[in-house]
């Protein structure tokens, strides 16, 4: 795409977000509940178009080369994120589940499944490449200093004697096999003659002959024809891959390319720019420089006089905190000033009239508490669906209104190159250079106030007010002790790599965990049945809940905290899995808690605190981190095993539970569980620990269409159409991704795959691996079922659910003795 193409798709872009915009405001209404509905529907819809702004504004900046709107490209990706991840929770309050049925909106705003999925913003991993190069490269560094270095003699050496006798062996392995196949070739032409002898030869003139031979030929042509109608006809509607994959693949790679250029393109004009940036901050110092002071000096000069000749006194200067003398030019008059201090006088009298009568009043107020907050339960009660307040609309409503100021009616023309946009950069640091001046000319002025002061009122000086802290609520929290302050953090690191708490995290993508979405989930919650989450759903969840928050800084401080997530399915469905992906898109150095991975590591209480601590405090420091714990549930048991007893799984939990209390939104550490016996845990500590749990069962129908056309893909299989697949999908059914992956590879070894061009794949083949294998059964999957709504939020969706059919009932009732 040129430059041209990706300014249109900007333009367009900010019609449909000030769509989004104009539908924001009503929102923040409360909704009773019989508006329930409207209110998640409305909620979806934003939520989809935010998807798809999301989508577009990660193209614009990872192609975009002018510098100056990459930055707003930035603000406004960053922006719409926080704005997905606030609406994917005001959809969990709303519909009580962590997913969500989203066919029937889909269908309404003409959409396609495609459009549900969460984009990874492409920066999150280009911006910070050398850092994370630079961080393995220390990683394998310790870790070769720390173990062993194995040389090439681990291999296991032969003797000569031995070595001639396997060679000998695979040289005559190979002569008996060729041998077989000529011994093979000369018994079927010796068949075949004998059948000719034994049959007798037809005897043909050359007109039978010729029309036998057209015959043949013919049909033969025919057949062709249509299977090559058939083949066409199928790949045309899609069910067959394209032949011409290797024009496609040299598209793709042609269209790859171009991107890494306009890459590179950014990075010549972003040097530009910065050299830029400095160049006109230096010009403007020293020639507007001057001339900004002087003018300062001169107009809080005339402040000063005007004070005195209508209050009589010099006023109080602005502290530095409260933005020092730019509030007095930007906002108030000489008379506005006059009234604030009137207003002070007064209210310093009301102070201490309201001291005295203080005790009186303290009796009404807390009567009058009572009441209010009967009320606002009442209001609660009534209005159970409320928006929260958004951080990131104020950040979007910013960017809107600059681009629409400063790039709406740009023309390219202007700037053929991409370069920067010299007015524009004058005016944002001529700002810069006006807030340097203005803190040196407070610093004179203050003290000509002093001079003033002495001079005509004889005050030898006012004791300055300190600014008024803003009450805020008490959150109880203790500043952790730091019990590692005598140590580096480089210690730290070795000291979590040697005993194996920080590991090197496989390379995963997101978009390996394979599933297709589900496209009944509405008419069965219309059912009152409530569906099971699709591979889909786990893998929107993991993006939005982990890769969102840990990828950037500025989304992870817009969007609702979230410290903790937990896994819970059967074993073989993934969940490690999708640990190591989320590591992987965000660039996160994973730390592993998990019980058996600590045995015998960090003994005693002192230890387990010295552990936590230090786990945490690496953390923090190497932001984004992921900590996990594999077998979450043996932290909080409800009776240890006899096996378990010795590793002391529980010795964690209470100092994990504070060091998680201890994480701001500006943290951007996660804790992850995964469990597959969720059962045998104490559920009030788990929930407590974990904010999340994402419920990932077994794959269904359409899931296992896709995981076995994938993974036989990736396993260098072809699809044919003898290869039934919606065959196999029937019947695997009940078994995990992990049981599918291993009967791909069992059937399709090196042998099988060499064979491909003359025996296709067929679906009997997986069947003897697969039966091997254990399937999940329905009591294992209903088990998790039954525990997971007994969760907070799965009571809260089983209460609303019985609401519900309650209602339904109840107009029944009435819709019958209507007609009796």
């Amino acid at each position: 795409m040129s430059e041209g193409a990706y300014q249109r798709l900007w333009d367009s872009s900010h019609l449909i977000l000030q769509e989004l915009l104009d539908q924001e405001q009503p929102l923040l209404q409360p909704v009773p509940e019989q508006e329930r509905q409207s209110s998640q529907y409305r909620l979806s819809s934003l939520y989809l178009y935010y998807l798809g702004l999301l989508r577009r504004f990660d193209t614009l900046y990872d192609q975009m080369v002018q510098p100056q709107k990459r930055r707003l490209l930035r603000r406004l990706l960053d922006g719409v994120a926080g704005r997905v991840l606030e609406l994917k929770d005001d959809l969990v309050r709303a519909d009580l589940c962590e997913t969500h049925c989203l066919d029937q909106v889909l269908q309404d705003l003409t959409l396609t499944p495609a459009d549900l999925e969460v984009p990874i913003p492409k920066y999150f991993l280009l911006e910070q490449s050398s850092a994370l190069r630079d961080q393995e490269h220390m990683l394998a560094e310790i870790l070769s200093r720390l173990e062993p270095v194995y040389s090439k003699g681990r291999f296991p050496v032969l003797h000569r004697t031995e070595a001639i006798i396997l060679l000998q062996s695979a040289e005559r392995a190979r002569q008996g096999r060729l041998r077989a196949t000529f011994m093979r070739e000369i018994r079927k032409e010796e068949e075949r003659d004998r059948k000719i002898q034994e049959e007798g030869q037809n005897q043909f003139n050359e007109d039978e002959a010729a029309v036998t031979v057209q015959k043949v030929w013919k049909g033969y042509l025919q057949r062709k024809r249509t299977r090559q109608d058939r083949r066409t006809e199928m790949e045309f509607i899609g069910m067959l891959p394209s032949p011409n994959q290797v024009e496609h693949l040299g598209i793709m790679s042609q269209a790859s390319l171009g991107e890494e250029v306009r890459r590179l393109r950014q990075l010549e004009k972003e040097e530009e720019f910065q050299l830029a940036m400095v160049k006109t901050y230096d010009s403007l110092r020293e020639t507007e420089g001057p001339y900004i002071k002087e003018k300062m000096m001169e107009q809080i000069r005339q402040w000063f006089i005007e004070c005195h000749a209508l209050t009589g006194r010099f006023p109080d200067y602005p502290d530095e905190s409260s933005g020092g003398s730019y509030l007095i030019f930007a906002d108030k008059t000489p008379e506005q000033v006059k009234m604030e201090l009137e207003v002070q006088v007064q209210e310093s009298k009301k102070k201490d009239q309201e001291k005295s009568k203080g005790k009186e009043k303290g009796k009404k107020e807390k009567k009058k508490k009572k009441g209010k907050e009967a009320k606002a339960r009442k209001r609660e009660a009534d209005t159970t669906l409320k928006v929260s307040p958004s951080k990131s609309i104020p950040v979007i409503n910013a960017g809107h209104e600059e681009y629409t100021n400063l790039w709406k009616n740009r023309y390219e023309s202007l700037h053929p190159n991409q370069s920067f946009d010299s007015e524009t950069l004058q005016v944002e640091k001529r700002k810069e250079v006006e807030q340097e001046i203005r803190i040196q000319v407070d610093e004179l002025m203050r003290q000509e106030l002093k001079n003033l002061r002495l001079a005509v009122d004889r005050e030898e000086g006012r004791p300055s007010k300190a600014p008024k802290k803003k009450a805020g609520k008490k959150t109880g929290k203790k500043k952790e002790k730091d019990l590692t302050s005598d140590r580096s953090m480089d210690s730290l690191f070795e000291e979590l790599i040697g005993f194996g708490v920080l590991k090197k995290s496989e390379t995963v993508a997101l978009k390996d965990y394979v599933g297709d979405c589900l496209y009944l989930g509405s008419a069965l919650n219309l059912a009152n049945k409530l569906p099971m989450p699709s591979l889909f759903d786990v893998r929107q969840n993991v993006a939005l809940y982990g890769v969102l928050r840990l990828g950037s800084p500025d989304i992870h401080s817009m969007a609702p905290l979230i410290r903790s997530i937990l896994l819970v399915g059967p074993s073989g469905v993934g969940k490690r899995m999708l640990v190591k992906a989320v590591c992987t898109e965000t660039g996160a150095n994973l730390f592993d808690l998990s019980p058996e991975n600590l045995q015998g590591k960090y003994p005693g209480k002192t230890g387990v605190q010295m552990l936590v601590h230090i786990v945490f405090k690496v953390a923090r420091y190497l932001q984004p981190s992921v900590i996990w714990i594999g077998n979450a549930e043996k932290n909080f048991y409800k009776r240890v095993p006899k096996e378990d007893k010795e590793m002391d799984p529980k010795r964690i939990k209470k100092d994990l539970t504070k060091a998680l209390r201890q994480l701001n939104p500006g943290d951007r550490v996660m804790l992850i569980g995964t469990t597959d016996q969720p059962q045998v845990a104490e559920m009030k500590g788990l929930c407590r620990t974990y904010e999340r749990v994402l419920l990932v069962p077994r794959p269904d129908y359409a899931s296992r269409y896709v995981l076995w056309k994938h993974m036989i893909e990736a396993r260098g299989g072809q699809m044919t159409q003898k290869l039934d697949i919606s065959a196999l999908a029937k019947v695997s059914d009940g078994y995990t991704p992990g049981c599918i992956l291993q009967a791909v590879h069992a059937a399709l070894t090196e042998q099988r795959l060499l064979r491909l061009s003359k025996r296709p794949l067929v679906a009997s083949e997986f069947l003897g691996h697969l039966a091997k294998l254990e399937p999940v059964h329905r009591e294992e999957e209903e088990s998790l079922k039954d525990w997971y709504f007994k969760t907070p939020l799965g009571k809260r969706r089983m209460e609303l659910s019985k609401d519900q059919d309650a209602a339904e009932q109840a107009k029944l009732a009435k819709e019958k003795k209507k007609r009796k």
